[in-house]
């Protein structure tokens, strides 16, 4: 890495320790699924792509005629979806006035060209909004699975030789009904800020969100095999012991980076993996399941026979903010899941009782 970059990274580091990403309005989220097992890194032949974490499976299949998505643009995609849809609460999402506002709104440069980014731009957006996923969690005692479409449409009216002309239509998506809900019930924090930062390199936008999901609920240290985290995210390294050294030092080699975003992350090399310690989250984040029966719950929305989670509306965070003003109200909705498991009774509406319970923590103490 050269040095002006590390210096830009740095710089990038200090801005974000200064304000938080939800004074700043940088307060974004990312899929979780999507998170804990990636998309391809660099463009890949064929039309079905795997990932594994552990006992969980993700599989995303394209269309042969379009291909699958790859690199930093649909990662970063991604994260604008997730966050304009937790946002908005709606599923039709309109992409900008033209495309190269909506490319600036993602920290992307406009350059024309067959190689520049306003080309690969909208060839990785149909990629992404034409391809399907297949999520898989399977052990001794239960197999579910959930399949879902990442849009059910699309129009792209942008055109790449006039990025700044405005199209007769807007260009927008709808997402998949089932991704959609996915999405906007147990979202990722993360600091849009960090990924424009890190959009250089796919991997290190992949341990970025990886980092700040896992570090939310780690309660105790933990050391992940380097062939496991090879399994998660390298996809373009051989299966053998050479393999594992490459991947090995490409890894350290872009955790370096995040590490300069996320000076937080008590992270480093152990003897045999990766070396996790408890620290706090980039962002602050969603409260995981603690209940043994949904333990596989944090790695995606699937069926399952299991006792349902209790999950709170996007919309009930705003009220509750409105309900308790200058409260962090992850901060209380972490107390008031504590209070439920010792009252032992879930409520019948938990988004009102919720509120209810961040307005009487609002309220001032008698003496």
């Amino acid at each position: 890495m050269n040095h002006n970059h590390s210096d830009k990274l740095m710089l990038e580091a200090l801005a974000i320790e200064t304000e938080q990403a939800k004074q700043a309005g940088a307060l974004g989220y990312m899929a979780r699924a999507l998170t804990i097992a990636t998309l391809p890194h660099k463009e890949t032949s064929g039309c079905v792509f795997e990932r594994k974490n552990g006992l969980f499976n993700l599989s995303i299949l394209a269309p042969p005629s379009v291909g699958l998505p790859f690199g930093s643009i649909p990662r970063l995609l991604l994260s604008w979806v997730t966050t304009e849809a937790v946002r908005t609460g709606s599923p039709a999402l309109e992409l900008g006035p033209t495309l190269s506002a909506f490319m600036a709104e993602l920290g992307l440069a406009r350059q024309g060209g067959k190689r520049g980014d306003i080309t690969r731009f909208r060839n990785q957006t149909v990629r992404l909004f034409s391809s399907a996923v297949s999520l898989r969690y399977s052990d001794r005692e239960l197999d579910a699975g959930l399949g879902f479409n990442l849009a059910d449409e699309y129009s792209l009216w942008w055109n790449p030789k006039s990025p700044d002309q405005l199209p007769l239509w807007k260009s927008t998506v709808t997402l998949g009904s089932k991704f959609f809900r996915e999405i906007v019930e147990r979202p990722v924090p993360i600091d849009l800020r960090a990924l424009k930062a890190l959009k250089r390199s796919p991997m290190a936008l992949d341990i970025y969100c990886w980092l700040t999901h896992r570090m939310f609920y780690l309660q105790k240290p933990v050391e992940i095999p380097w062939l496991l985290l090879q399994l998660q995210f390298g996809a373009d390294y051989a299966d053998d012991a050479h393999g594992v050294r490459n991947f090995k030092f490409n890894f350290l080699k872009h955790l370096k980076n995040v590490c300069l975003i996320y000076p937080e992350a008590h992270v480093g090399e152990g003897e045999r993996g990766l070396a996790l310690k408890p620290s706090p989250p980039h962002v602050a984040a969603l409260p995981e399941p603690k209940k043994p029966a949904e333990r596989w719950r944090y790695a995606a929305a699937l069926p399952t026979p299991a006792p349902a989670a209790l999950l709170l509306k996007a919309a009930t965070y705003e009220k509750a903010r409105q309900a308790a003003p200058g409260f962090d109200v992850y901060a209380l909705e972490r107390d008031w899941r504590d209070w439920i498991d010792k009252k032992g009774e879930q409520p019948k509406n938990p988004d009102s009782a919720f509120i209810g319970f961040c307005r009487r923590k609002a309220q001032p103490k008698t003496a």
